[in-house]
């Protein structure tokens, strides 16, 4: 199986995932009153919204380059993880209101059932499984927006624990606060997350550098042909597009190498980077290497 059916798939398990749990919190969250249980089915509802987002994204990701989009499709995926993350900070501030509005009018009471306790338990144990999966995939097709949806659900894994937990408490104590409390918890937690995803595809979007452990790397590479080739100084542009690399530089040749031999010494460089970053566009642009005044003024001339 190719990189994008498993993508496809995963974003698939996703989306089912989602309906199942969306539907059991929204029903329990409804019969018990709790504001915990329904705060959850709210977060699950957005993370069902961010994985169709995330199927489509990969979908549209997934296609080649046409006339349209001569640089591929792969920002769809960077545009879905920005909006993934505003639904998951939405998420939060509406959790967050509705639970102050409880402590403060006291209206925190409820019916709590042993359903509240299995769901969550549910919850957690699908959301890690899941969630697993997504960064597995995510990691192999450098998807900023897999990365996002696992990152939402791995927020929904503590998130239900700590209802989960917290729907125990209340049972054993009977201390009914505990449940808008909890519910802050959890959408402190989503807030975070929603956050962190948000900064990073938008930092995708606005073709941010790559970071500096990345630049190196390519560094590294280059200078492993030090003996017939060198980096033009501060030349290495380098940015992530949806689940690509675009990665340009300028090498310098001494004026004698061939055209043959550069285009050569080209190809292992390139795939040498290709080695360290699989899904990458790389792009070279040589330039001779002017060493006597004689051939720097020929260079300035032509």
């Amino acid at each position: 199986m190719n990189i994008n059916s498993k993508k496809k798939l995963v974003a698939g398990l996703s989306i089912t995932s989602n309906v199942i749990l969306s539907l059991l919190k929204i029903i329990v969250g409804i019969f018990s009153g709790s504001i915990s249980i329904i705060s959850e089915a709210i977060h699950s509802m957005s993370d069902l919204l961010a994985s169709v987002l995330t199927y489509f994204s990969v979908l549209k990701s997934s296609q080649p380059a046409d006339s349209d989009h001569p640089y591929g499709h792969g920002k769809y995926e960077d545009m879905a993880g920005f909006i993934e993350g505003g639904l998951i900070i939405f998420a939060s501030l509406f959790i967050i209101v509705e639970a102050t509005r409880k402590i403060v009018y006291s209206t925190h009471t409820h019916s709590e059932n042993i359903f509240g306790i299995v769901v969550m338990f549910l919850a957690v144990i699908m959301n890690i499984i899941v969630s697993s999966l997504l960064f597995k995939i995510a990691k192999e097709s450098n998807s900023i927006s897999l990365y996002a949806d696992a990152e939402h659900l791995r927020t929904d894994v503590y998130s239900s624990l700590g209802v989960l937990l917290g729907l125990i408490l209340i049972k054993i104590t009977g201390h009914t606060v505990l449940d808008p409390i909890i519910a802050i918890f959890v959408a402190v937690l989503i807030f975070t997350a929603g956050s962190s995803i948000s900064k990073k595809a938008l930092s995708n979007l606005l073709d941010h550098s790559l970071p500096n452990d990345d630049i190196k790397h390519i560094e590294n590479v280059i200078k492993q042909h030090s003996e017939t080739v060198k980096l033009k100084r501060h030349s290495i542009k380098a940015r992530q597009v949806g689940p690509t690399k675009d990665i340009d530089f300028i090498l310098q040749f001494p004026e004698e190498t061939t055209i043959c031999d550069c285009h050569k010494i080209c190809d292992e460089i390139e795939n040498q980077i290709r080695r360290i970053y699989p899904n990458s566009s790389i792009s070279i642009h040589s330039e001779p290497l002017c060493y006597k005044k004689a051939c720097i003024k020929h260079c300035v001339r032509y």
